[in-house]
């Protein structure tokens, strides 16, 4: 198991969403943005508008899963915010997965 950085201040969090850059798709919304030399850290959030505390739990355990089982991390000084939708708590973190690449690609965090 990996381990990452982790963001959990509220602050960092707002930071990211104001002027990070955002990529979506049906199953995730990505936050990115460049932090200044403290690696990449990753922060993952799930509103209520997913569901109920266990369809929000499982959201984030599913985007954990996929984020494991990615091969090769992004290379650089990143924040990266994922944040749940609605559907991400009802699919396999293999499809979650793919969304995850497409958005690192489309940020050209992976090479």
């Amino acid at each position: 198991m990996r381990n990452f950085n982790v963001l959990n201040q509220n602050r960092d969090f707002l930071r990211a969403y104001k002027r990070g850059q955002s990529y979506v798709s049906k199953d995730l919304v990505t936050y990115v943005l460049k932090n200044r030399g403290l690696g990449y850290r990753i922060g993952i959030t799930a509103s209520k508008k997913v569901g109920n505390s266990v369809k929000r739990n499982r959201a984030r355990r599913v985007i954990k899963a996929a984020l494991y089982n990615m091969p090769e991390l992004p290379v650089g000084n990143f924040d990266i915010i994922f944040v749940a939708r609605t559907r991400t708590a009802e699919v396999k973190s293999t499809d979650v997965f793919l969304s995850m690449k497409e958005h690192f690609m489309k940020a050209d965090l992976l090479r």
